[in-house]
């Protein structure tokens, strides 16, 4: 089957599976918490609440590079299938918690495992894609993630008609059942040899792991992306974290209504410019190498406009402009992200780039979260998040002066 001219799109349709049960069984606890708390008293405690979502965080941040680093080494299907194994274990032992300090463990169980899919997804996805259609695959793969962010806030509504635990139980028994269909039709394809027929010792691996390190960091281009990747994740976790609370405030609205309007808008738009981004990029890229390029800085260059309607926009159908134009520009910026990566990192590396990219852009998020959280108490949210346009700015000038690739596919070690 792996010779068929199909499979590597059904590769793209497989992994489009995962990447929805990534996002989906993560947020899902966010949305679930008024049930929770009627069993786990602690719940009730904001500063609890916000614990166990920053451990997950921090954790997937830091375990993002050593995932790449290891994907890079080692057979990825069986990195994707054990990823999604245990942590939907993790979700379906989420449903048995009793206390806080169980979900807690659990939590940062998941932050470790969940890790482990992203980089080495897109590495094998990019494989399976060289050039012309490498864009428009990972878009697709991309609006996976977009629709499980979509949907993770209907776990609520899921765990109010049955329960909180039978959610975590139900959507942790799927994933489990779906590694195992993984497992016999998903195949392996990397883009250069690891020479496996040597015993590799620790300190051989710590010599290849600060090897991988020396090349990327010493490569410039991988400098401009790495800024690049993390410069638009401020406003982009901004918008994740904090867009209903500023849907609610700016309009006056509830927060039952403000939430949904406000989180499946922007991610349907970023599912549009996700795969609007992959076929333009992709098409190109056929005629002038800074294609890709150019697509994710006009990508970037939408959300600029859109943060100030977020800003200081006071009516609904400017503030839902603001946020559908985000959206579609965060999808068209985000789906290039690894086919640039490609363009300046030989496939040997492209796994641990782009988990130090992950690093990055998480720690931005994490960042931005809290110092909006200290904007929004003195009323200052709504402008800071017109300022955020600044860095976004910066991120699209170092792109076209710096990212001038030199072929589709970069291959050389």
């Amino acid at each position: 089957m792996q010779q068929k001219k199909f499979y590597p799109w059904l590769v793209v349709g497989m992994l489009w599976f995962v990447a929805l049960l990534n996002y989906l069984d993560r947020q899902m606890l966010s949305t679930m918490k008024p049930s929770m708390m009627v069993d786990i008293a602690e719940l009730a405690k904001a500063e609890n609440f916000g614990r166990l979502m920053a451990i997950f965080l921090w954790i997937y941040a830091f375990m993002s590079p050593i995932s790449g680093i290891i994907a890079d080494r080692l057979n990825r299907k069986w990195m994707i299938v054990g990823s999604l194994f245990v942590w939907s274990g993790v979700t379906m032992a989420m449903g048995y918690a009793k206390t806080f300090d169980q979900l807690y463990i659990l939590r940062a169980i998941m932050g470790v495992s969940e890790a482990f899919y992203m980089p080495a997804g897109l590495a094998l996805i990019a494989d399976y894609h060289q050039g012309k259609t490498r864009s428009l695959a990972i878009g697709i793969h991309i609006t996976g993630v977009y629709l499980g962010q979509a949907f993770g806030g209907f776990g609520a509504t899921v765990a109010s008609l049955f329960s909180w635990q039978w959610t975590f139980h139900s959507f942790g028994f799927l994933g489990m059942a779906y590694s195992v269909v993984l497992l016999f039709f998903l195949r392996e394809k990397k883009g250069y040899v690891v020479d496996d027929t040597q015993k590799t010792s620790v300190g051989m691996g710590f010599s290849q792991a600060w090897k991988s390190l020396g090349i990327l960091f010493s490569n410039i281009a991988f400098w401009v992306i790495l800024f690049n990747f993390s410069a638009p994740s401020f406003p982009g976790w901004a918008v994740k974290s904090w867009l209903p609370t500023l849907f609610s405030d700016a309009l006056h609205m509830d927060m039952a209504k403000a939430g949904p309007i406000s989180t499946i808008t922007s991610a349907l738009a970023s599912l549009v410019g996700a795969l609007v981004g992959g076929y333009l990029s992709d098409r190109w890229v056929q005629k002038n190498l800074q294609g890709r390029v150019f697509t994710g800085a006009i990508g970037m260059a939408l959300t600029i406009p859109s943060l100030f309607l977020l800003g200081y926009a006071v009516s609904m159908e400017m503030i839902l402009l603001g946020g559908i134009l985000f959206g579609f520009g965060f999808g068209m910026f985000d789906v290039n992200n690894m086919p640039i990566l490609c363009q300046f990192v030989s496939p040997r590396y492209r796994a641990t780039g782009y988990g130090i990219m992950n690093l990055a852009g998480i720690s931005a998020g994490a960042v931005i979260t809290g110092f909006l959280g200290k904007s929004a108490d003195a009323g200052n949210m709504r402008h800071d998040f017109a300022l955020l346009s600044i860095v976004v700015v910066a991120a699209i000038v170092l792109n076209l002066i710096f990212l001038r690739p030199k072929t589709i596919n970069f291959t050389e070690d």
